[in-house]
């Protein structure tokens, strides 16, 4: 069994949105139906978590034995979880509010065997994420390069 989580800039450009649905679709399909893949870790901010989530989701018909989770940084909040088969709350509640979501990033990271990125920048908390992931050593997936 295989674990995935993905990190990704926040906004994706509409003329871009077809071709990463596309290839995230088929890197997610490939990862289940080849390696064994049944559990994904989701962040659930922003237009790459989205899609991810939804493209999971929509996957779920093919492959109902995979599990999505959202992984939440704060506690204290409503989170809608419509798209998950359930949600965690890592271990970070000794964290600064203000770092929580980067700590997130990194027990996702690191309870995850495979990284789907979608980074095209090198700067932002998606870049940090995926550097953190590079440094772990995760098998990775940037579909910004496709």
């Amino acid at each position: 069994m295989k674990r995935v989580t993905f990190c990704g800039h926040g906004n994706i450009p509409s003329a871009d949105k077809e071709k990463i649905k596309s290839v995230l679709r088929n890197t997610i399909e490939n990862l289940i139906a080849s390696q064994g893949t049944t559990e994904f870790l989701l962040g659930g901010y922003g237009d790459f978590d989205g899609m991810s989530a939804r493209t999971v989701r929509e996957l779920k018909d093919k492959y109902p034995h995979i599990t999505s989770t959202l992984v939440i940084p704060y506690i204290d909040r409503d989170y809608n979880t419509e798209l998950y088969d359930g949600s965690v709350f890592p271990p970070i509640e000794s964290v600064p509010k203000r770092f929580a979501i980067s700590k997130r990033n990194e027990w996702m990271v690191q309870s995850s065997d495979i990284v789907i990125a979608y980074v095209k920048y090198s700067w932002g908390g998606a870049s940090k994420t995926l550097d953190f992931a590079r440094r772990k050593k995760k098998v990775i997936f940037n579909i910004a390069d496709t």
